[in-house]
């Protein structure tokens, strides 16, 4: 076929040339130019066809194109919602740690707190056990019965008297730890201090330990009332008098109040503050066996 065509443009330069045809043979003109006119029109059809296959492919290209770009655009949505969704992950497993990090923190003290309070109901109830078996002491009237209690000072300590009793008033901000009988830092030695004074002015006398509280409810899980949180405190304040500043058992008692003898108005918050406390109590009695 393209030496076909090759011939065709031959021809067309020697008719140029020569402007006729009239020399060659009849016969040899006419199928010279019908073979032109025939290459001519098949090449004419390729090359159509040629222009459709392109055209036809352009499209193609260019719809996996749009087709690529709108993947592309996916997978930058797609890749940015999983960045996201990891740092969340992430966020989440931080919160997670920290929740069981507070969880095995709070069940450590819960366990400390329960042993506290199986020690404390023990020690009542020794207490109680042993006040039932001394039955040979007796309490007798004093002389100072018909007078009024000689006041004590103990720095820092209010005590007031109250009638026939005198009352050394134990502020639970300065001995307690919030919401807990655990002693602070340093409370056994105010309460030392004031047993010291107690054991010098009246040593014989009936001492009442007697716990207080204001009217809010128990936090702590491990009381069920403020009876017993007020008996928590003032046992631990008889463990002191008893096993550091050696005072005489038979001559204590612990008496639990919780919040039925506020010293002041519950409504402000100072007056619940003021109104937790520990009052060791003396009384005019004096003990003997």
């Amino acid at each position: 076929m393209q030496w076909l065509a090759a011939e065709c443009l031959a021809m067309e330069s020697i008719s140029r040339h020569f402007k006729s045809l009239a020399w060659l043979p009849v016969g040899l003109a006419i199928f010279v130019l019908s073979g032109c006119a025939g290459s001519s029109s098949v090449l004419q059809g390729q090359v159509q066809k040629s222009q459709q296959q392109q055209v036809a492919l352009t499209r193609q290209n260019e719809q996996l194109q749009g087709r690529a770009n709108t993947l592309g655009s996916d997978n930058q949505e797609l890749s940015a919602l999983l960045a996201q969704s990891r740092q969340r992950t992430k966020v989440v497993e931080e919160q997670l740690s920290a929740v069981r990090e507070q969880l095995t923190s709070t069940a450590t003290q819960l366990a400390k707190t329960r042993q506290e309070k199986d020690a404390s109901d023990k020690q009542v109830n020794t207490m109680q056990a042993s006040m039932k078996r001394s039955g040979s002491v007796t309490i007798q009237p004093n002389s100072s019965y018909q007078k009024p209690l000689v006041a004590i000072s103990v720095p820092g300590v209010d005590i007031r008297k109250d009638e026939d009793v005198l009352r050394i008033v134990l502020p639970a901000s300065r001995v307690f730890e919030p919401h807990t009988v655990r002693l602070r830092p340093g409370a056994d030695q105010l309460i030392t201090s004031v047993a010291a004074e107690i054991a010098r002015n009246y040593p014989n006398n009936r001492i009442g330990i007697e716990g207080h509280t204001d009217s809010a409810p128990v936090v702590n899980q491990q009381w069920r009332n403020n009876h017993e949180f007020s008996a928590g405190r003032a046992v631990a304040v008889y463990n002191v008098l008893v096993q550091q500043a050696r005072m005489n058992p038979t001559q204590l008692f612990v008496a639990a109040h919780g919040s039925n003898h506020p010293a002041y108005s519950n409504a402000p918050l100072g007056g619940k503050e003021r109104n937790r406390r520990v009052e060791i109590v003396v009384y005019p009695e004096k003990v003997t066996q």
